[in-house]
């Protein structure tokens, strides 16, 4: 890899609004998220599984985004605080949970391996047929939404001000 890679600007800006340029481009990600949410993942595993990619794919807004999530589907504020270190804490971690990580990570990580056979098998152990097409398609959104976001440098939204 060239420095050219590795190296981030010191200062980021936006280089362009997906949603402002085309509107419509977006709709085909809503549908699919719809899909996601009606689904029986529920929202503390899919803001996990969304913050997760997130942490791996360094998707600043997408994880200001997922943790906000997280904390409103009522994840425990310790499980987010060592989510990117997760196996280290495992015990923090149901079984489905963790089964749910070690899948994001390697789908995440497709180019490093693929999924193997013990990391699928783990998931398939403990989800469904049907919630296991429902998690892929968070997975994969989730890479989506992240690369959309990092390769346009999208502005993280403006909020209040935290009372510290």
């Amino acid at each position: 890899m060239t420095t050219e890679h590795m190296v981030r600007p010191t200062s980021i800006t936006q280089r362009l609004s997906v949603q402002e340029t085309d509107p419509q481009a977006y709709l085909p990600m809503y549908a699919l998220e719809k899909y996601i949410h009606a689904g029986s993942l529920g929202e503390a595993l899919l803001s996990l599984v969304k913050t997760r990619a997130s942490q791996l794919n360094g998707c600043a807004w997408c994880l200001d985004m997922h943790a906000q999530e997280a904390r409103a589907a009522d994840v425990d504020q310790r499980k987010l605080d060592v989510l990117a270190g997760w196996h280290e804490a495992a015990g923090l971690f149901s079984e489905r949970e963790q089964a749910a990580l070690r899948l994001t990570e390697q789908v995440t990580q497709i180019s490093q391996g693929g999924v193997s056979d013990a990391v699928w098998d783990g998931a398939s152990d403990v989800f469904s047929p049907r919630e296991m097409v429902e998690l892929l398609m968070a997975i994969s959104a989730i890479n989506v939404w992240n690369r959309l976001a990092v390769a346009t440098r999208q502005d993280l939204p403006q909020r209040p001000a935290s009372a510290s």
